[in-house]
């Protein structure tokens, strides 16, 4: 057996086999002063010198107490970026009903235009500031807090806890509170669960989403405007309003995408990108265009197709 003496200076070793087992044989022990340092050049075999391997002390009481202040402080940083995000989104949301709902009263606009555009853009500007929330793994229930807190208003207000008759007449069809509690209400349901379970690295989500908000909001923005022509199986729906929804589903999850891999969320690659979410808007439009609404809210079917369809073709 072999030990190796290595150099402080050269970074050199010296081999004593024969030393060692002679002293075995002998039965006298090693003196100390017999094991001697040797250079790398005084060596008879060429052995590869080195720089010395720096030597860095275990951290003092005080460094460690340093990074525990610092991992301190970068977690209070990340929760005040979620919190300053959470306020900035709940805060336009509200603008958002506040603004339409003034609109409406001037008659500025339309009430059930009022309705619609609140129903596009709620759900658009809303998926549009998950980027401004941090990567950390608590970013989603932040954001999920949002609709949280809107599901919260309309339960009051649907069941009469609270009264706002503004808020009340630019959200429900007919102005009653009691609508508040049906296609409103599953349309905040369905952020809130979609935050949570896909969050903003799923394309399923994002694209489910900007389905039920974009493209069911435009089908009926366009389709009561121009939709003369109704569906031979749906005398409720037109057949411009359901292009309508496929062109503009499609026109915006396609943007949503794009958008979302700018920040590096999603993959995007164009060609393929419009190949699946083609066939997305087109299943989802299908199915919207079913006579089925009194028996499944289109804020239900749109999206749950949407992900079914989704999940299917990006995986």
């Amino acid at each position: 057996m072999g030990v190796a003496v290595w150099s402080c200076c050269g970074g050199g070793a010296v081999f004593a086999p024969a030393l060692l087992a002679g002293r075995r044989f002998h039965g006298s022990p090693l003196a100390p002063t017999e094991l001697h340092f040797a250079s790398a050049s005084s060596y008879p075999f060429p052995f590869p010198s080195g720089p010395a391997i720096p030597f860095s002390p275990a951290p003092m009481p005080s460094s460690r107490a340093q990074l525990r202040l610092l991992r301190v402080e970068a977690s209070a940083g990340v929760v005040l970026q979620d919190a300053a995000a959470t306020t900035f989104c709940f805060a336009g949301a509200y603008s958002l009903v506040l603004v339409f709902d003034t609109l409406a009263q001037r008659n500025i606009i339309q009430k059930s235009l009022s309705r619609k555009a609140v129903h596009v853009l709620s759900g658009l500007l809303y998926i549009s500031t998950w980027p401004l929330f941090s990567s950390s793994m608590a970013a989603r229930y932040f954001a999920a807090v949002v609709p949280l807190l809107t599901c919260i208003r309309l339960l009051c207000y649907g069941l009469r806890l609270l009264s706002d008759e503004g808020v009340v007449k630019s959200v429900a069809r007919e102005g009653r509170p009691e609508e508040l509690l049906q296609g409103p209400l599953y349309y905040v349901i369905v952020l809130l669960l979609w935050t949570l379970v896909f969050w903003r690295e799923s394309p399923v989500g994002v694209v489910s989403l900007t389905m039920m908000s974009g493209g069911d909001g435009f089908a009926d923005i366009v389709g009561r405007r121009y939709g003369v022509t109704k569906l031979p199986y749906n005398q409720q729906k037109s057949w411009v309003g359901s292009i309508s929804m496929f062109v503009f589903g499609l026109l915006f999850s396609v943007g949503m995408l794009y958008y979302f891999s700018v920040f590096g969320y999603v993959h995007f690659d164009l060609e393929q990108t419009i190949t699946r979410v083609a066939l997305v808007s087109l299943t989802a439009s299908v199915v919207e265009s079913l006579p089925i609404s009194n028996v499944i809210d289109d804020n239900i079917s749109v999206p749950l197709t949407s992900v079914l369809t989704s999940v299917l073709l990006f995986g």
